[in-house]
């Protein structure tokens, strides 16, 4: 079989053998080098171990003009070609190599399927994430021994009305967030839940969101952090010229709605996950309900959410002891009598030093008399009538 510099392992009439080994889809933002180096790197592993890596034809392709370039090294990679060599239906799971933003564009290649992703950190927050770029190994190794398991995410279906009409229909993991056109203008917007009105107001936008959602741009805009265990559907006004414009926290089986208000005939635009954009003219309607589809996303280990969220966002936890055992509460309760006894003993000393010698007794501030305050200098403002201007100020005061 003839070997190109990314190999594919194929039967002799161009599709794989039932007996082909476990395959995975490994996706990752080829425009970036170090992302490049982390998937053929993955692909090596997987193979190593048993695998099968499998790559879209784009990625295969991307990756060969820039190994022959001699910018990386082919480490003896073999793949197959998604839609050539497999399907997505032949995949067991997907490794994803990047932040958040390729976790997103992998939820929409899988999106039909059950297939569950894995993503692997190369960005900067990365809170899809489940492991480090150092972690590579350990990574490969899990996915090689099945060591993971798989939840479900809420996802949100989105549908656009205009005059009553449905124009438009996708989905989102994160959120639906309806924007403005124009920078210099405020979008006026009506919201409602369960098909009644709660505000209307002029604002940048209004982010629907998901719990997952729940940490980008609805956090952004000052939404609430929700768990991913909580099924919830998030609202979150930007920027609403309004007294009321608090994020709510609704069930999920409620619908969501913003309703572009045509009374300024300003044109909004609608947002889903930051990828897929729909204009909106004035009169239409954003509604937002639970899709019956989640995403599926594969978890290493059962770290909570609430260490997550403190590694990703570095909050300070300094002081925090934890739960307090049997033994740490009676060293504790030992040494609080300790200090006890010795503040009483310090203050018997005092007392017997202040019968002999006198104690100075301090007031409260509020009980000690007020300083003298003294006026400030001033002068009286002169009263001028207009007979005292002449005739000058009378037609002055006419003009």
């Amino acid at each position: 079989m003839a070997v190109a510099i990314l190999d594919r392992m194929t039967s002799p009439n161009g599709r794989t053998t039932a007996t082909m080994p476990r395959r995975i889809l490994v996706l990752a933002h080829t425009g970036r080098a170090d992302a490049i180096r982390a998937a053929l790197t993955t692909s090596v592993m997987l193979q190593q171990a048993g695998l099968t890596p499998v790559m879209l034809a784009s990625d295969v392709e991307s990756l060969e003009a820039v190994v022959a370039a001699g910018d990386v090294a082919h480490e003896g990679m073999i793949a197959q070609t998604l839609g050539t060599d497999c399907e997505l239906e032949d995949v067991d799971l997907g490794v994803v190599l990047g932040g958040d933003g390729s976790v997103l564009r992998a939820a929409e290649l899988v999106r039909e399927t059950t297939v569950p992703l894995l993503a692997v950190n190369l960005g900067h927050v990365g809170f899809l994430a489940e492991s480090e770029r150092t972690d590579l190994h350990r990574t490969v190794q899990a996915i090689a021994d099945q060591d993971y398991s798989v939840e479900e995410r809420l996802a949100i279906d989105v549908k656009v009305f205009a005059e009553d009409a449905l124009v438009a229909q996708t989905w989102a993991l994160n959120e639906a967030s309806v924007e403005k056109s124009n920078r210099e203008r405020m979008l006026e917007v009506v919201t409602s839940v369960d098909g009644r009105p709660i505000s209307s107001f002029g604002c940048d936008g209004v982010v629907m969101a998901t719990p997952t959602g729940s940490t980008a741009y609805a956090f952004s805009a000052g939404g609430p952090v929700v768990w991913p265990d909580v099924q919830a559907l998030l609202m979150v006004p930007i920027s609403a010229h309004a007294l009321f414009s608090r994020p709510l926290v609704v069930s999920p089986r409620s619908v969501l709605s913003v309703e572009v208000l045509p009374r300024t005939n300003e044109p909004g635009v609608l947002w889903c996950d930051g990828r897929r954009t729909v204009d909106l003219p004035p009169g239409a309607r954003v509604q937002v309900t639970q899709s019956p589809t989640p995403v599926r996303l594969a978890r290493l280990s059962l770290t909570p959410f609430t260490e997550r969220l403190v590694r990703k966002f570095d909050l300070p936890t300094e002081g925090w002891r934890g739960p307090v055992s049997a033994t740490d509460r009676a060293e504790a309760d030992a040494r609080e009598a300790a200090r006890q006894q010795a503040r009483l003993q310090e203050a018997l000393q005092a007392q017997e030093a202040g019968a002999s010698a006198g104690v100075a007794v301090v007031e409260p501030h509020h009980l000690a008399p007020r300083p003298g305050v003294v006026p400030p200098a001033t002068r009286a403002l002169p009263v001028v009538t207009r007979e005292d201007t002449g005739s000058a100020g009378t037609r002055q005061d006419r003009s």
